[in-house]
């Protein structure tokens, strides 16, 4: 049911509120009269933004309990070698574990798909249950009272490949335990073997109790063929070279933590050696696993990991707890990366070489899985239900480093796209949710996104000291154990001194967020501005204590304010001429805030607010208003000093088509092009050309692909070539095909894809085979080979049999999103021409033109033949259903 943005208005509950005002003026006029007169909003809004997510309800499941713990499990230790042939793992797990209140004659394991063969305790055998094989129940020799330790041991044999797995959004697949291309028959794709663990799929490799509130030390003794690197968690203690060519490798972690953190990986992986030095001297190692054509850019990629480490520790006041960092990058991954203990993995899509590097880097995902290691790992969630205390602690760390490494307006530029990805998640629920259908879906836009921009709100509202003297009380509190969302609220109240049980509860144990209207009443003769503002969402009221900025001839003053009602309003005085009004002065709250407020406020906010979303809101209001002084204003923007709004004022440009007739604009433009030091603003720059004639935009662009260092922007202006003349751009498509750049490669496939000929053909279809293109540039070439078949027809199928076979067993989840679209749309080709040709043939004398039918009929039964060979590439409902 499509909502209707007015059905609101008419909930209308106005009440009294509080003004504090930091710097109040004498005059001030707070009117405080409780009032039933509704008041409307002007309907100018730009509802472009809204999402009926805004205003959906969400029905709730049954509750999900954390794991009942009846034993705790003391230590882990694994002895295991693999079966490549197989993809096996034949393992020993010695498992040490006490009762953890109630006396107890049995024991139920967690272990999926295995085979079991035997279970001692003290050297006699123990009978067990296994028959759903998926628990193991240990039948122990006597009844354990508390503080008894118990000790046994599982031999078994782990059967990945042989269980029948699922997966998510956000981890594909929980088979646990991967071999990637275990006899070697991949040509190009290194052979090696790791795990994923969350949420509760390292039981498929090791019999345990899988759960988040289970905490373990560890060992593991890892025996493979010589040639291999192993990494697992805590230290390498030895390295044993065996007689028939393996070799052990024991690794070894004193200090506990949660099953689903453990981890292998096995390959022939370069290690670069890194380090990091505690404040108390002491030297860590820090190192990075990858494959040898990467060795030399592993440093470029990770190499900011020790300087991570510290800034983390400094700011929370704890240690980096572990006894080593380690990051490796395996391919096939089934989630972006894992925060295993001192051992974090990365899918292949980290790897980009220094000159990829220029456009982008994944800072952002190493900060997210180290802060980890002290938000998940030395404190973990009790359950699922918990996991923002896991990652929206780790999403937030990525606004801290951005904040201390780039800068706050870095850091609040990628904190809108954060919000962003939350808003458009939708089916809101309570952040700390109970009510799941699956575990699975706790990964989503709310544990991160929204629980990040939370904790921005908390952090603002406390201040900086007691926000992190918080988190430093709240994470020595509960070191090496698990917690749940009480056990922050605690800590941050027992620092601050006050009760935050209002805030956690519309937070963390409710839904959905504020959907804010403002509108104001201005009195030049009283010189009184009254700002009505209403919560228009239909979740709960919020609560938001947030600051209002006002700008008058005497300056900036603002105002502390509390939102808790649907329908408020407060009256501020000012001095002659009312410059500017802004809601949410710190710009930190997570809501959809739409201030109805004249363009001249938004151009004054644009030149005097201090924070980016404020600035990038104003210049938003402005480049849509019909403001005769806007062009200018954007044009004037090119030379802000943050980049992001270097960029939006591009991109609101490329749409004005009076643009070039400013002065300026030319030539910042072409300034920006050859200098501007961010390459996504120089990319925005070769999006504006558009609006210059053709001849002066293709010199540029010619230019452009001469001098430029990003991918990105060489890419770019390979797509603006096309745009304006499609043959100069296949000629240069043609040239830039031998390039040693992949991305040009890419991109001069997809132009002859558009408008190649029979000549550019073996250029796409080789590439779609090459090793070399990868992640979202596999579907980009695959969508240029489908266009040019499309465009051609069956005469350009020759070999797509064997391409289409190719990307089925080698493509990766950009390339799956589209393949059964590709393949049916060659398959109603041929159809098409088919029955076009049975026409044509049906059409003809048999008498007279048998020469010419025979030719038809060969064509046709060549076609049928390719259609027939294609099919096997579609699934139908009934093979799905098998």
């Amino acid at each position: 049911m499509k909502m209707k943005w007015f059905w609101f208005i008419s909930l209308v509950l106005l009440a009294s509120c509080s003004v504090s005002p930091s710097d109040p003026p004498a005059e001030l006029v707070y009117d405080s009269e409780e009032t039933s007169e509704d008041y409307s909003i002007d309907s100018t809004f730009d509802w472009g933004d809204f999402n009926e997510g805004d205003f959906e309800e969400y029905a709730e499941p049954s509750y999900n309990a954390s794991r009942q713990r009846y034993v705790d499990l003391a230590h882990t230790k694994i002895e295991a070698n693999l079966n490549w042939e197989e993809s096996q793992l034949n393992g020993k797990a010695t498992l040490s574990m006490k009762p953890h209140f109630y006396e107890l004659d049995s024991v139920v394991l967690d272990a999926k798909g295995m085979e079991i063969k035997t279970i001692t305790l003290a050297g006699k055998e123990l009978s067990y249950d296994y028959s759903n094989g998926n628990t193991l129940t240990v039948y122990l020799d006597k009844s354990y009272k508390k503080d008894e330790l118990i000790t046994f041991t599982v031999d078994y044999i782990a059967k990945p490949e042989e269980r029948e797995t699922s997966g998510s959004a956000a981890i594909t697949s929980d088979k646990g335990l991967y071999f990637i291309n275990p006899k070697g028959e991949e040509e190009g794709k290194m052979t090696q073997l790791w795990t994923q663990g969350e949420t509760e799929a390292n039981s498929v490799w090791f019999p345990t109790i899988d759960a988040p509130n289970m905490k373990s030390s560890q060992e593991v003794l890892l025996t493979v063929d010589n040639k291999y690197t192993t990494l697992s968690n805590g230290k390498l203690i030895s390295s044993k070279k065996n007689a028939d060519g393996t070799r052990t490798d024991y690794w070894k972690q004193d200090l506990p933590h949660a099953p689903y953190l453990f981890m292998l990986a096995v390959g022939e992986f370069k290690v670069v050696k890194d380090s990091y030095t505690r404040g108390d001297g002491k030297k860590i190692e820090v190192n990075y696993y990858v494959e040898p054509e990467y060795e030399n850019d592993a440093k470029a990629i990770f190499g900011k990991t020790p300087k991570m480490i510290k800034f983390f520790s400094n700011k929370l006041g704890v240690e980096y707890p572990w006894d080593k960092y380690s990051e490796i990058v395996v391919r096939d991954y089934v989630s972006g990366a894992m925060e295993n203990t001192g051992a974090v993995i990365f899918g292949d899509y980290v790897y980009k070489t220094k000159r990829e590097l220029i456009d982008g880097n994944d800072e952002s995902t190493i900060a997210h899985e180290l802060f980890h290691h002290w938000f998940g790992d030395l404190v973990t969630c009790e359950s699922w239900a918990n996991l923002p205390l896991n990652e929206s602690f780790a999403n937030y760390s990525q606004y801290l480093w951005d904040e201390y490494e780039y800068g706050i307006d870095e850091a609040d530029y990628n904190a809108i796209e954060e919000a962003d990805g939350y808003y458009q998640s939708g089916g809101f629920h309570d952040l700390i949710n109970f009510y799941y259908d699956d575990k699975e879906e706790m990964f989503d836009g709310h544990s991160y996104n929204k629980g990040g921009r939370i904790l921005h709100m908390l952090r603002n509202h406390l201040g900086d000291e007691a926000f992190f003297q918080g988190l430093n009380k709240y994470l020595t509190s509960n070191a090496y154990k698990s917690a749940e969302v009480h056990n922050l609220r605690l800590a941050m109240e027992e620092v601050s001194g006050e009760d935050l049980n209002w805030f956690f509860n519309q937070w963390f144990l409710g839904k959905g967020h504020p959907v804010i209207f403002t509108e104001q009443e201005i009195n030049q003769e009283q010189q009184t501005v009254t700002l009505r503002i209403q919560q228009a969402q239909s979740f709960d009221v919020f609560r938001l204590p947030v600051k209002i900025a006002l700008w008058d001839e005497t300056g900036k003053h603002s105002y502390s304010v509390v939102l808790d009602s649907t329908n408020q309003q407060f009256t501020f005085p000012f001095k002659g001429k009312l410059a500017n009004v802004l809601l949410d002065e710190e710009q930190m709250l997570l809501a959809k805030v739409y201030e109805e407020k004249p363009t001249a406020q938004y151009i004054h906010q644009f030149n005097n607010a201090d924070k980016f979303r404020a600035k990038s809101t104003a210049l938003k209001h402005i480049a849509k208003s019909t403001d005769p002084e806007k062009t200018t204003i954007l044009v004037n923007a090119l030379n802000a000093n943050f980049w992001g709004i270097r960029s939006e004022a591009l991109g609101y440009l490329k749409d004005i088509e009076d643009a070039a007739k400013q002065p300026s604009y030319k030539t910042s433009l072409k300034k920006i092009i050859e200098s501007d030091p961010k390459s996504k603003v120089r990319n925005a720059a070769v999006s504006a050309l558009s609006t210059l004639e053709n001849n002066e935009a293709i010199a540029i662009i010619r230019k452009v692909l001469k001098q430029d260092s990003s991918l990105m922007v060489l890419g770019n202006a390979l797509n603006e070539l096309k745009e304006i003349d499609t043959v100069q751009a296949l000629t240069l498509a043609r040239e830039l095909s031998s390039s040693a750049e992949i991305e040009l490669q890419v991109g001069a496939a997809e132009i002859m894809g558009e408008y190649g000929n029979t000549q550019d053909l073996p250029f796409i279809e080789n590439l779609i085979k090459s090793i070399k293109v990868k992640d979202y540039n596999k579907l980009r070439t695959l969508l240029a080979y489908a266009y040019f078949v499309i465009r051609k027809g069956s005469d350009a199928m020759v070999h797509s049999q064997d391409i289409l076979s190719y990307v089925k067993s080698n493509g990766n989840q950009y390339t799956g999103w589209y393949y059964d679209l590709i393949v049916e749309r060659f398959l109603a080709i041929l159809g098409e021409e088919s029955e076009q040709l049975t026409a044509e043939i049906e059409s003809l004398n048999p008498q007279k033109d048998s020469a010419t039918i025979l030719v038809l009929s060969n064509k046709k039964t060549k076609l049928e033949d390719l259609y027939n060979r294609l099919s096997i590439f579609v699934e139908t409902e009934e093979t799905e259903e098998k």
